[in-house]
């Protein structure tokens, strides 16, 4: 990517985390006269920095068009901020969304499910692929799940800067003491969950230079469905339950709603998935 390029993209993505985070409630670092260093939009802007220069790497490998990254990418931000927003509405708190209506706009007042943005990132990706000719969906897919994993890592670290995703309380040494709640340690599920989205990106980069940069199609989104959310089914023994109405319930909301994607993901490794497509050389 140019300098001249690459210095936009990472002062664009400043500014579109600082304008973001202004109303999102988020703590800051510092402040540098009215700018406010926060914590969440700095990951923020890291995230996007390295996903569009990972993505571009990807897309050249492919011999594709890195300027189609641009294009996509603003897909699936929309996607994502969309899709997270609806996401808390109709999966943690529909009845009292359906009371007040205005209030799914109200984003300053906290509410994004990882799993209503992994629905948007899947439709933004469906329709992307589908103005393409010779770009197939499970292509397309492969690729951003990568970006998407070590993303997840960054997003995760903001909620933990945040104090959101709490734990419940735990009597481990590492439990951490989440002043905005209470005195209680409690389990840092957020960071439980950066870890994991470390480990699945490491996996999936593994897999992607292993086949030469040109993995069969499907093998790491099939992959990313199966690991990332078994993990996400996991960590949610640890996690505070986010939907009031689900309180009672054997397993949450969030393991509910990843059931369907492990068995998505196990479906593409078992069935769709050919192994011997493409001649596996040591990376």
């Amino acid at each position: 990517m140019p300098p001249l390029k690459f210095t936009g993209l990472v002062a664009g993505s400043f500014v579109l985390g600082q304008l973001l985070f202004l109303i999102l409630p988020s703590p800051a670092i510092s402040e540098i006269g009215p700018i406010q260093l926060r914590w969440y939009s700095m990951l923020f802007a890291g995230s996007f920095i390295v996903g569009i220069w990972l993505t571009r790497k990807m897309f050249l490998h492919a011999d594709r068009d890195p300027l189609e990254v641009d294009q996509l990418f603003m897909y699936v931000i929309i996607a994502t901020v969309v899709g997270a927003r609806l996401g808390h509405v109709l999966f943690y708190d529909p009845s009292f969304y359906f009371r007040y209506p205005f209030q799914i706009l109200a984003v300053w007042n906290g509410g994004l499910a990882s799993h209503g943005a992994a629905i948007g990132i899947l439709l933004a990706l469906y329709l992307f692929a589908n103005k393409k000719r010779d770009m197939s969906f499970l292509w397309l897919a492969d690729r951003v799940v990568v970006v998407v994993a070590i993303a997840g890592a960054f997003i995760r670290t903001g909620n933990f800067m945040n104090s959101e995703i709490i734990g419940e309380p735990t009597e481990m040494a590492w439990g951490i003491v989440f002043q905005r709640l209470d005195m209680l340690p409690r389990h840092p599920t957020m960071l439980y969950e950066a870890l994991l989205c470390i480990v699945v990106f490491a996996i999936l980069w593994k897999v992607y230079k292993n086949y030469s940069n040109n993995p069969p199609e499907g093998s790491l989104f099939g992959l990313f469905l199966t690991i990332l959310f078994s993990g996400r089914f996991l960590l949610e023994f640890t996690k505070m339950e986010q939907a009031a109405f689900a309180a009672d319930w054997i397993f949450n909301m969030g393991q509910w709603l990843s059931v369907p994607l492990i068995i998505g993901g196990i479906w593409l490794i078992v069935k769709k998935v050919d192994w011997k497509e493409t001649p596996q050389v040591n990376a």
